[in-house]
């Protein structure tokens, strides 16, 4: 990891600050042992950000227990820092409009943010949403009316450093739905293979009729690391996707399969992820599949939902895609049916299904965690897509 020390003098410039100020206000008060607590806190918010500086968290030597820790250690900064902040911006409005109760109103709401942030880091992770989804197609074959398919994706195995029952209780809870096929849309792991070698057993325990298929996502191309070189870079590569064989996946790189019922068909295509960032654009519709205009019904996996406008909608006539990603940025706030994320700034399509005419994309917010260890109110999400013939 890259550490810009500018930014973390400024950020320590300020933290001081604020936490100077408050032990001031809070001796002043005379609340004395308030001071030393928040004193406390302070320190370790210090020791916290110098012990993950001084760590070469790219490294591809660092083992992954370490580079979790490291994520544990970094999100208990922030939720020491955020709730202060926002604990002093309430503070500092109550001074301007309720001065008896500023104090009481930003502790409720520092308390509230902490609270908030550590259920999203404890409790909300190993919880799961099983989303059920129907969508109608003009073109669907009969046969194929009714067809069932869990979508799983972005499982960042790495994040649960080696707890094996959060990833049991999604995989008994795809093949309890008992679907026709399942589709991994990317992101199995978060920097390199061996994170998923301890769950290599649970993923080989899912099972439908038509298959397991999968591709892979940025984060299955091992960038998030240092190599000192290429080549084990490559190999890492190619040990993921043996791995996805191993456990009796079929991994679609740029490839299609086709799925028969009697005389009728489907075709499921596969392509390397195609993302919205320089370099990220390896896959390739036109390799995976020739006839992209056929008279085929069509789905296409793909991990990242930015190419169904930049690629699939106007380069083919695939019918269906299914994509990950966004994870809705582990942050989502639901009312009803609204929902709001800070990835709806970046991603036009970013949760649930979307369409254009006739043609569907589904985004699952996957079940895992990269960077920050926590979701706050994006579940983690299985989906069963069921197929309908539009009558």
């Amino acid at each position: 990891m890259k550490i810009h020390w500018l930014g973390l003098i400024i950020m320590a410039v300020l933290c001081i600050a604020m936490d100077v100020y408050i032990c001031r206000r809070l001796s002043r008060n005379g609340y004395r042992m308030a001071m030393w607590f928040n004193a406390l806190l302070a320190a370790l918010s210090a020791g916290l950000v110098i012990a993950i500086g001084v760590m070469p968290m790219s490294s591809a030597t660092m083992p992954n227990s370490t580079f979790a820790a490291c994520q544990y250690m970094l999100y208990t900064f922030f939720s020491i820092l955020a709730p202060k902040t926002l604990g002093m911006l309430v503070y500092g409005i109550g001074r301007w409009t309720i001065r008896r109760w500023a104090a009481l109103c930003s502790f409720i709401v520092a308390a509230l943010v902490f609270g908030v942030m550590w259920w999203g880091a404890i409790v909300t992770p190993g919880t799961l949403e099983v989303k059920e989804v129907e969508l109608e197609f003009a073109n669907l074959p009969d046969a194929f009316d009714g067809y069932r398919i869990v979508q799983w994706s972005d499982a960042h195995l790495g994040t649960y450093n080696g707890r094996t029952a959060i990833v049991e209780k999604q995989i008994d809870a795809i093949n309890d739905l008992k679907a026709d096929m399942i589709c991994f849309t990317g992101d199995l792991v978060s920097r390199e293979t061996n994170e998923a070698l301890p769950y290599l057993d649970l993923l080989a325990r899912l099972h439908a009729p038509d298959g397991v298929y999968s591709v892979l996502g940025n984060h299955d191309y091992d960038n998030y690391v240092l190599w000192e070189d290429e080549k084990d870079k490559l190999e890492d590569r190619k040990a993921l996707c043996d791995l996805q064989a191993a456990a009796g996946w079929r991994l679609l790189n740029d490839e299609y399969a086709v799925i028969k019922r009697g005389d009728q068909q489907i075709v499921l295509i596969g392509t390397e992820n195609y993302g919205d960032r320089p370099g990220e654009k390896q896959g390739s519709l036109v390799k995976a599949y020739s006839g992209l205009k056929d008279g085929n019904f069509k789905i296409q996996l793909q991990h990242n939902p930015y190419a169904w406008r930049a690629n699939t909608l106007t380069n083919s006539n695939i019918d269906l895609m299914l994509a990950g990603h966004t994870h809705a940025w582990q942050f989502m706030v639901k009312l009803g049916n609204w929902r709001w994320s800070p990835a709806s700034m970046r991603y036009p399509e970013w949760v649930g299904a979307y369409n254009e005419g006739n043609r569907w994309l589904y985004v699952n917010i996957g079940t895992g965690m990269v960077g920050p260890p926590m979701r706050i109110g994006a579940t983690p999400e299985i989906t069963l897509i069921t197929l309908k013939k539009k009558k």
